[in-house]
């Protein structure tokens, strides 16, 4: 994979036999002197016969039909004059992406104010969501809230009961850092059976965001909390909901945690909390309270509505585990993924993402045989802790029928589960933190479904 790269003129040509399994050997053969090589004789394969269409299809000028070869027939982008500065203050994706957007499940929920849009991870690069598309849980709808009176308090186990305005907490230092959210019940519906389509709705209930705020310690020590018998803290926010929740002081302590106001470069959005959240590296976002305006530190948990009967384990013996707040390392193939379609034999990038709520991912396996052989991933830059970790991997389809997976593990060495796995320790009747490998069937015919192996 790191050998440098071999002179053009030495580039073999791909084998005449290309798409079939022999030919397929060859240039993984041929890949393993060097991924560019391997790339140039799979495309060299794809383009055989087509180098007209390809010509066009790379946007080289063609001779106007029928009229003087020596006059070029050029798109009108390339002959008018464009559109001016955008006056409406705040760019837009282009109108040709207006398929990209969050979607809501129809009928997950009675009511909007209490429903789940979830990202497009199928339609994304990198490892930023885009604040506009990132996922949405509510539980009594969004607000936006004047800055200006938003009021952010500190009581409890403290010296100095505080309350802040956002103008003192943004005059503050501030940090900024790169994390992912996911629901807890991020692919609950995969739990007893396939339920859904696409990656959208199988892991649509997470994003990942440069989040920027004070961390929590710092404002804890401005009141005085009592740090050595405060060894929790209560997080409440101030929509409807009061949303309740109760956060170790061993995380906070890390300086980990942030009282957030900034994401992506820009303030919170109003259905991200805005003006001011909880941001909680590798647990389950509800405990990003948003809209926060009021954290409590105590020498015990609160139990409150929202983690004694709300998003709690329901095991195999029937008793419910509470508190499984981390979220465990995960993965899933974004592209190919189900409800996509491949066009031809041929080769392709097979993409997607990984990440641990322990901390940062160190590889990620993939398999097209469904588990019965596995390939090492690349790891794309920059690989950080309790983030998304974009991973690669180059694959050649040869027609026939495949059973794309994922499987990471992270750096404490926790190893991904397959289904079996996970339903061996938690049963069937669960609805949070499913952590298992997704499964996802090429059909001969390109087609891609989503597909459980046990």
């Amino acid at each position: 994979m790191n050998q440098p790269d071999v002179p053009s003129g030495r580039i073999k040509k791909a084998p005449e036999n290309f798409l079939t399994r022999e030919g397929i050997k060859t240039v993984f053969a041929e890949g393993r002197q060097g991924r560019r090589n391997f790339i140039r004789s799979a495309f060299a394969a794809a383009a055989a016969g087509a180098t007209a269409p390809l010509a066009m299809a790379q946007g080289n000028p063609v001779p106007a039909e029928g009229g003087d070869p020596n006059i070029l027939n050029l798109p009108e982008h390339a002959k008018g004059l464009g559109q001016g500065v955008v006056t409406d203050g705040y760019g837009k994706p282009s109108k040709y992406e207006a398929n990209v957007q969050r979607r809501q499940s129809p009928g997950l929920t009675q009511t909007t104010q209490a429903s789940v849009s979830f990202a497009p991870l199928q339609s994304l690069f990198g490892i930023i969501t885009p604040s506009g598309l990132h996922f949405e849980r509510h539980h009594q709808g969004w607000w936006d809230i004047d800055p200006s009176k938003h009021r952010f308090m500190i009581n409890g186990m403290v010296k100095r009961p505080m309350v802040f305005t956002m103008d003192e907490i943004m005059r503050l230092p501030s940090v900024s850092r790169f994390h992912f959210i996911e629901c807890g019940a991020n692919t609950a519906a995969e739990w007893g059976n396939v339920a859904v389509p696409t990656v959208q709705y199988t892991h649509g209930m997470i994003s990942c965001s440069e989040f920027t705020g004070v961390p929590l310690i710092t404002l804890l020590e401005l009141a005085g909390a009592d740090l050595k018998n405060g060894k929790f803290v209560l997080a409440e926010g101030g929509e409807g909901s009061a949303m309740t929740r109760t956060i170790p002081m061993s995380l906070i302590r890390s300086g980990e945690v942030i009282v957030a106001y900034g994401q992506n470069g820009e303030m919170l959005r109003p259905e991200n909390g805005y003006p001011l959240r909880l941001v909680v590296p590798g647990v389950q976002g509800v405990s990003w309270v948003k809209y926060l305006r009021r954290v409590e530190v105590g020498d015990k948990p609160w139990a409150t509505k929202d983690e004694a009967i709300h998003y709690i384990d329901l095991m195999p013996d029937g008793t419910h585990r509470q508190y499984s707040n981390i979220q465990e390392c995960k993965s899933v193939v974004t592209t190919p993924s189900g409800g996509q379609v491949l066009l031809d034999k041929g080769f392709y990038n097979v993409t997607g993402l990984a990440w641990s709520g322990r901390g940062k991912i160190r590889k990620v396996d993939v398999s097209v045989d469904g588990g019965r052989n596995w390939r090492e991933a690349r790891l794309e830059t920059p690989v950080l802790s309790k983030c998304i970790t974009r991973f690669n991997l180059d694959w050649v389809w040869d027609g026939k029928s495949a059973i794309i997976q994922s499987r990471a593990t992270d750096d404490t060495g926790f190893v991904q589960p397959t289904y079996r796995q996970l339903r061996d320790a938690r049963g069937t009747r669960s609805i949070y933190h499913n952590n298992a490998i997704q499964s996802w069937l090429v059909q001969e015919n390109g087609e891609i479904k989503n597909v459980q192996l046990s």
